[in-house]
């Protein structure tokens, strides 16, 4: 198995309701950059209810958010200033009761002037893209029909196109010698 290149992203943010939905489109696009297309989902909401709590309870609302992908496990942290965490978050519609659902693991452990809040999903390595070989176009020989013999009854200036001057020539008849032929002696 070929190990990923690990990754690490960085963001500091100070909250606010329009940079929650800022901070989850950059969040997506670094997943999808890093061929983690799946986890967009979870990550972001997880990311997003984090952000709301610290939203609505902080009284600092300077946040860092980060993720490291090792090629096994996606880990995303949220930090902010406020050592605690309201005790509803706890309950069964809090947002820890969420993230516990959307994610493999998660945690939480102070910090020098707050708290972190961090969960984990389990993913695969991306598989590189395989190259294959473009089915070539036809050529001119095979894309062209071959063109049928006319029936002897066309006029020629029909095939042709229009004829400025002259008679309109039809397909020379059958010759009488091959009329005379019996039945028999015919080919097929």
């Amino acid at each position: 198995m070929k190990s990923a290149i690990p990754c690490y992203y960085h963001l500091d943010v100070e909250v606010s309701s329009e940079k929650i939905e800022q901070v989850r489109r950059i969040l997506a696009a670094h997943l999808r950059h890093w061929g983690l297309g799946a986890l967009v989902e979870p990550v972001c909401h997880c990311s997003g209810v984090l952000l709301h709590a610290i939203e609505e309870h902080g009284a600092d609302k300077k946040t860092v958010v980060e993720m490291w992908w090792n090629g096994q496990h996606l880990i995303t942290a949220v930090s902010d200033n406020n050592r605690d965490l309201p005790q509803r978050h706890y309950g069964p519609q809090g947002c820890l009761t969420q993230i516990a659902a959307l994610s493999d693991g998660w945690g939480s452990c102070p910090a020098m002037n707050g708290k972190i809040i961090w969960f984990s999903r389990r993913a695969r390595a991306p598989e590189p893209a395989r190259l294959s070989h473009a089915t070539p176009a036809p050529s001119l020989r095979e894309a062209l029909e071959i063109p049928r013999e006319a029936p002897l009854e066309v006029p020629v200036g029909a095939l042709a196109g229009p004829i400025d001057a002259g008679p309109l020539v039809t397909a020379a008849a059958p010759s009488a010698h091959a009329s005379q032929l019996s039945e028999s002696t015919r080919p097929l």
